[in-house]
């Protein structure tokens, strides 16, 4: 038993060797700055730094100060809408506003504020927006530019620039319906504050930077101004996904909530969905590289909508994409997809999206008990169970599956001595425990399988030796669905005996994919800059070739 604990302690440690934060979020006082070597406007100055300074002693006057910068900027930009000055006074205020409506306690969304000065002050208040169907007394904002964001998920900062403050809009409470509704627990969202005086009333109103580009203000069209990197790292930091990693690949049964479909933004019917599937020991919080840099591109937030599947990692893959299975047909009585979606999946997550385009009929079945079901003797909840995982048609919703870094025919490193020790210590559910037993005594083995006392878990389903991967490859995928493959090669350059150190190339090529290009990537090439203009470049391929809706396939 000692010998064991200082094995799996080696094992952990190796999981966890050199791995730098996700991010960290840290807020600061922002400034004022000149913009290209210019002075900032004395009046506009004096008057915010007077603000700044009263800001949690006088709230209510910081407020008039900082509405009145608002008021006359918005006048000149009326004027002369290039006037970048007037800008960033403008977007500064803003922001300024609601971090004194946070800091103070202040509600202006419930009724109207009333802000006393000596020019008749004014009244704050927002105009509701049918479009995002929230109240935002339900949230707490603060504004973007008040973070600084580190990280390793998180190292480049894409923003938009233009008009308005853009802000992280936090939900006080977690959201009850979250699953019902495939929210996220609690909301972690970017939103842009755009306030529009009439005459001494300034309304504000909260714009969607994602479903809208531009603004409509003083007669004038500018740009949305936005951040797409803040909200997010504030909801890694908060979080911390890192510390589910390992404990939802031992411990599945535990964390069997979590295996879910889940939106990253409000749907949008006129927005193809891109589905990502995070891999073994992993979560969705390893795609944050690919979209914080995806939402960066307008034709991609124009056409496409970030969806995640999430699971715990230590089930049997077949038995995660039977979930996915379940999940999809939920979607489609809640939000029916218009559009053929497009699926990413990492590493294992790859085998996953793998069996959403494939038709097995009775032929993964036969493979496995040699028998048809109804001449197998099991118990019927899990002779249900099983069919689920080996009897399955290709999904209508799905339009086109990009494979990354994918172990479609196995990995060796599920068979060496590291990977034998590690599955060793990934517990079942009691379900998947007692379903095993019961098919364990019908099934047969053969020369090379890996002769398990129990249902294979995650890693023994990525051995290339296991049953199931063996019998999945000799199954084509279903034609008409164009599929892709990226792959990382440390550096050897010896394709096909590359790797990326945990895939072999043998295990991910694919024939018959639309496209296949080799990184230079560890086994994570789905955070490799040159991957994710490979995505890029297929997600605009996606939008250009169609089909633009499911009916017309």
């Amino acid at each position: 038993m000692k010998i064991r604990s200082c094995t799996f302690a080696l094992f952990v440690a190796l999981v966890f060797a050199g791995c730098a934060s996700y991010s960290t979020v840290k807020e600061r006082r922002p400034s004022l700055r000149a913009i290209s070597g210019a002075s900032v406007p004395v009046g506009n100055e004096s008057t915010i730094r007077r603000a700044l300074r009263l800001g949690r002693s006088r709230p209510l006057v910081a407020l008039e100060g900082y509405l009145s910068v608002m008021e006359a900027a918005s006048r000149q930009l009326e004027k002369n809408p290039d006037d970048a000055d007037a800008l960033r006074d403008y977007n500064f205020a803003l922001a300024r506003v609601f971090a004194t409506i946070r800091d103070a306690g202040l509600d202006p969304w419930s009724q109207p504020l009333t802000v006393p000065g000596d020019n008749g002050g004014f009244v704050l208040t927002h105009r509701p927006d049918p479009r995002l169907q929230w109240n935002p007394a339900l949230y707490e904002f603060t504004p973007a530019d008040q973070f600084d964001v580190r990280g390793k998920y998180v190292s480049e900062r894409t923003i938009r620039k233009g008009l308005g403050a853009p802000l992280v809009a936090v939900g006080r409470e977690a959201y009850k319906g979250a699953r019902a509704a495939f929210s996220l627990p609690r909301v972690y969202y970017g939103v842009t504050a755009v306030a529009r005086f009439e005459r001494r009333r300034c309304v504000i109103s909260i714009e969607d930077p994602l479903a809208v580009e531009t603004v409509r203000f003083g007669g004038r069209t500018f740009p949305l101004a936005a951040d797409f990197t803040v909200p997010v790292a504030v909801m890694l930091a908060r979080n911390n996904p890192k510390k589910y990693e390992l404990t939802r690949l031992l411990r599945p049964e535990k964390y069997a909530e979590t295996a879910r479909i889940a939106r990253l933004q409000p749907y949008d019917p006129n927005k193809t969905v891109i589905l990502v599937v995070h891999g073994l020991m992993d979560t969705p919080a390893t795609w944050t590289p690919m979209i914080n840099t995806l939402r960066g591109d307008e034709e991609i937030r124009r056409n496409y909508q970030f969806w995640f599947f999430s699971y715990p990692s230590g089930y049997p893959y077949p038995y995660s994409a039977a979930i996915l299975r379940r999940e999809l047909d939920a979607i489609e009585k809640r939000f029916r997809l218009h559009k053929p979606m497009v699926v990413m999946g990492h590493s294992m997550g790859g085998c996953i999206s793998r069996l959403l385009i494939t038709d097995t009929g009775d032929k993964l079945w036969m493979e496995i008990f040699g028998k048809r079901p109804e001449d197998v003797n099991l118990k019927p909840e899990h002779k249900q169970l099983f069919m689920e995982a080996l009897i399955f048609k290709r999904r209508p919703e799905t339009g086109r599956v990009v494979f990354i870094s994918a172990p479609l025919r196995g990995s060796d490193l599920a068979t060496n001595r590291l990977g034998r020790i590690g599955s060793s210590f990934v517990r079942l559910p009691v379900t998947l425990l007692g379903a095993g037993r019961d098919a364990l005594s019908v099934m047969t083995f053969t020369a090379g399988d890996l002769r398990l006392r129990r249902l294979p878990n995650s890693v023994d389903t990525l051995a290339p030796t296991n049953r199931f991967v063996k019998a999945i490859n000799t199954i084509p995928m279903a034609k008409g669905i164009p599929y892709h493959s990226i792959m990382g090669d440390r550096g050897r350059g010896d394709t096909p005996k590359s790797s990326d150190g945990v895939v072999p190339y043998w295990s991910s090529h694919l024939d018959g994919a639309e496209s296949e290009i080799i990184v230079p990537s560890s086994h994570n090439a789905h955070q490799n800059p040159q991957a994710i203009q490979e995505v890029r470049r297929i997600l605009k391929l996606h939008i250009r070739s169609g089909p633009t809706s499911r009916d017309n396939r």
